[in-house]
């Protein structure tokens, strides 16, 4: 029998964060801090939405593009909270902030196509560029210059073919994020490039140091950027599978053609919750967003200052819910480090090689946990090390 699977499909690698995911869900007495998911409950007046819509028999489809009401709460909140404006028309509903990555780089790539992509980085983005028919490029970025992208490493990684960058800003897996000023300084570089920008804003609202800035909102990017976004982090909405894509008229619609023989349109019960998280927080100033925000602040700090105090140095992130720890001082790398822990204390984190490049020597630690098990945690790592220590 002939062989069956796509080339290009058994070329790419299983996802580097659900092996061990898989692995903890089978192990008794684990602590994983593997997954980026938040462990607060959605905020019980979304979920009355989502309940009350079934109640109501609204079950059908809706829009391709989603509920009018829905995109039009999206455009208000864009502009009242980051001050860029889309026109619901030029929003489009989508499965998740996944879905919204896939669809808008299978618009956009022709085959050969090159898309930039800072590193470390989200674990879907260039397998979805090799799927488009694209080409993955890594611009490798470090911790000496906060893990950011600057405009002398963009500009380098240029080449005739490059046509669009992915800007995943606050990162996961570094917490990095990048400023107006930082983002003003490479907005020349992907003006003068022709570059499309494919910013994934999904931690927008998880940012600790000052207040998460759009590439969009800058002067002339607004016509060159899909912004992409969602409900799962900011709105403890994971399972709902809620997010957007953002972008002019004339890419909107092409991106939508993918999104219509694909998807054909969001879940509808959870548009209906997602228009409940807007209403409800734009009504109370959203509080629950800042509740949730606090409390990750206060563990990022713990955590932070637990690595340190291990000797496993570890970059101050400002966004997103996740440290990326070095684990050099170990004589291990990432993977080794992460396997290890695993078999000796039952702790499941994330190797930083999941990530793609510079990521070799550091684990992912999500802090989307309660502080009871992030302390937990921190004692097994901490007799983890005195253990290999004695070795």
């Amino acid at each position: 029998m002939r062989d069956f699977i796509s080339k290009k499909i058994r070329g790419i690698a299983p996802s580097g964060i659900r092996k061990y995911f898989d692995i903890v869900s089978e192990m008794k007495d684990a602590i994983s801090l593997g997954v980026g998911e938040p462990d607060f409950g959605t905020p019980w007046e979304i979920s009355e939405a989502g309940i009350r819509s079934v109640q109501k028999g609204f079950t059908h489809y809706t829009s391709n593009k989603g509920m009018p009401k829905l995109r039009e709460a999206i455009s208000h909140y864009l502009s009242s909270r980051y001050k860029v404006h889309y026109d619901k028309e030029e929003i489009v509903v989508t499965v998740g902030a996944s879905e919204a990555i896939d669809i808008t780089l299978r618009a956009v790539c022709d085959p050969g196509d090159e898309v930039l992509i800072p590193m470390p980085s989200y674990v879907s983005y260039a397998p979805c560029v090799s799927m488009a028919g694209g080409v993955p490029v890594g611009v490798e970025c470090n911790e000496s210059n906060g893990f950011i992208l600057t405009k002398e490493m963009l500009q380098s990684a240029v080449t005739p073919k490059s046509k669009a960058i992915i800007l995943p800003y606050p990162n996961n897996p570094t917490g990095a994020i990048m400023t107006r000023r930082q983002l003003e300084d490479i907005r020349q570089v992907i003006e003068e490039n022709d570059l499309l920008v494919i910013s994934d804003e999904i931690y927008s609202e998880l940012t600790y140091d000052g207040k998460h800035v759009s590439i969009a909102s800058l002067d002339g990017m607004r016509d060159r950027t899909v912004l992409l976004n969602g409900f799962s982090k900011a709105f403890a909405m994971t399972g709902w599978r809620i997010g957007y894509a953002c972008a002019p008229r004339d890419i909107l619609d092409q991106i939508l053609k993918v999104h219509q023989y694909t998807i054909m349109c969001a879940p509808t019960m959870a548009q209906h919750a997602a228009i409940a998280a807007l209403e409800t927080g734009r009504e109370s100033g959203y509080e629950a967003i800042e509740e949730m925000r606090t409390e990750y602040d206060c563990r990022r700090r713990y955590l932070l200052h637990e690595f340190n105090g291990m000797g496993l140095h570890c970059f101050e992130a400002k966004g997103a819910f996740y440290l990326f720890p070095s684990v050099a001082s170990t004589g291990m790398n990432g993977e080794e480090f992460a396997n290890a822990l695993l078999k000796a204390e039952k702790v499941a984190v994330v190797p930083g090689s999941a990530f793609g490049r510079g990521g070799e020597n550091h684990i992912r630690v999500s802090y989307a946990y309660s502080l009871e098990e992030l302390e937990a945690a921190v004692k097994r790592i901490k007799k983890f090390l005195n253990i290999t220590e004695e070795l």
